[in-house]
């Protein structure tokens, strides 16, 4: 009914009190001084009663009926004839966190789906497919309205996610943003003369880092050494314990706080990158270690190194090389999962003097690759530069990482990370090492 008309003639109902109605079902007819009209219902519930009676002249702007909604035990809001669009404006964008950022917090919108210009029929509609509006963003109709499509778009979309999801639970698939797109790019680019050499830009950041002051009985230059004794009692099992185990578990607790190094690599883009790539951050700290046996090198997972504890991963370590000792090697796919770890230890110090090395990242092996060096005591002067020297246990560490995916600043993070939980490992307490 046009505004300018104050009033009109409530002819008859159509629908009888206490009868159920879909959408835009007629409901009654009203008379105006230019035409008949149905009014139509914007819900589907239930048509308690009419506030006019028939014969009766009806305010414009004001209710006709009450009609209950089917999912919602409050009535719902008498209908207006016509319906009206309403008219506040579109709430700003804001930016998000980056689901891998380990300084993320819940962000809650303060914005309500009350605040979006929207009609009545398409916010029914939303509800009853339990979209919330705000997730539709900026509408295709005027003024950035939303309309029915919209919805239907974003129904679309969600069924899509819903097929990609990986079917373990707790693990998440992330599609990369722009920026991370454009470091792929860039990166492949970079690196397309040698691809068939080098499939992946190794970053080799050559930092030394000190251990955490653990005070072994002597320096021993089998201090990472895993290679275990002919015993295996449970003796053996507590007095052969070595540095390796803490460094893993120091590790995977430092991974927990980097969702990014707890990710993969589970969909790669086309030539065109129509498709972004998709990371798939697992819910456990997986690390895959270097194994060389007389068959060859092997890459043996340890999976969930968060939940262990320093005697759980060295059992675990002398079983793998146990069976890598074997010939032929006795390694079973529940050693080598086929998703693998997502960062790889390679302990060369066990072997050698060595301290630094350039380590290789292939394809498959995860996001990042670390190899151990030797260990070492020195005298190290405090960070202020004041007091003596003190005698402290060190051990050098190269990175190499997918700087398609990580960025060498987050790397960099990730290590004094690592760091602070290896030189201060009374933060374990209570957390069952």
């Amino acid at each position: 009914m046009s505004d300018v008309k104050l009033y009109i003639m409530f002819i008859n109902r159509i629908v009888k009190p206490q009868s159920k109605i879909q959408s835009f079902d007629p409901l009654c007819e009203v008379q105006s001084d230019k035409a008949n009209v149905e009014i139509t219902s914007p819900y589907d519930g239930t048509l308690l009663k009419y506030f006019v009676e028939e014969g009766q002249m009806a305010k414009v702007g004001e209710g006709l009926c009450l009609i209950q909604v089917e999912e919602d035990t409050d009535s719902a809001e008498p209908e207006v004839s016509p319906p009206k669009e309403e008219t506040i404006a579109q709430p700003s964008i804001t930016s998000k966190p980056h689901p891998m950022d380990p300084r993320q917090s819940a962000v809650h919108d303060p914005k309500t789906s009350k605040d979006i210009l929207v009609t009545p029929s398409v916010r029914h509609f939303a509800k009853q497919n339990h979209i919330k509006l705000p997730e539709v963003g900026l509408g295709s109709g005027k003024n950035g309205r939303i309309e029915k499509d919209d919805i239907l778009t974003l129904i679309k979309q969600k069924a899509r996610e819903s097929a990609n999801v990986h079917d373990a639970s707790g693990f998440t698939e992330i599609e990369v943003g722009k920026t991370r797109l454009n470091m792929w790019k860039s990166m492949v680019k970079a690196c397309s003369p040698v691809s068939q050499v080098l499939p992946l830009l190794n970053g080799h950041i050559p930092n030394k880092y000190g251990s955490s002051s653990q005070n072994p009985s002597r320096p021993s230059s089998d201090a990472f050494s895993n290679q275990p004794t002919e015993s295996s009692d449970s003796t053996s099992h507590y007095t052969k314990l070595t540095f390796l185990p803490f460094l893993l578990k120091t590790l995977s607790r430092a991974m927990m706080e980097w969702p990014l190094f707890r990710a993969s690599i589970t969909s790669w883009p086309d030539a065109s990158y129509s498709q972004k790539p998709v990371l798939t951050v697992r819910p456990q700290a997986d690390i895959s270690v270097a194994l060389s046996t007389p068959s060859g090198l092997y890459t043996p997972t340890l999976t969930g190194v968060d939940t262990m504890n320093v005697y759980d991963i060295m059992g675990r370590l002398r079983r793998l090389q146990h069976l890598g000792r074997q010939i032929p090697c006795r390694l079973g796919p529940e050693d080598m999962p086929k998703k693998g770890g997502t960062i790889t230890v390679s302990n060369i110090g066990a072997i050698g003097k060595g301290e630094y090395a350039s380590p290789v990242l292939v394809q498959g092996s995860g996001l990042a690759i670390v190899a151990i060096g030797r260990a070492k005591w020195a005298d190290v002067v405090p960070e202020d530069g004041c007091g003596p020297a003190e005698r402290r246990l060190q051990v050098g560490i190269s990175w190499s990482a997918d700087h398609r995916v990580v960025e060498g600043a987050e790397l960099a993070a990730f290590v004094e990370s690592w760091r602070g939980w290896v030189e201060h490992p009374e933060r374990f307490i209570g957390d069952g090492i």
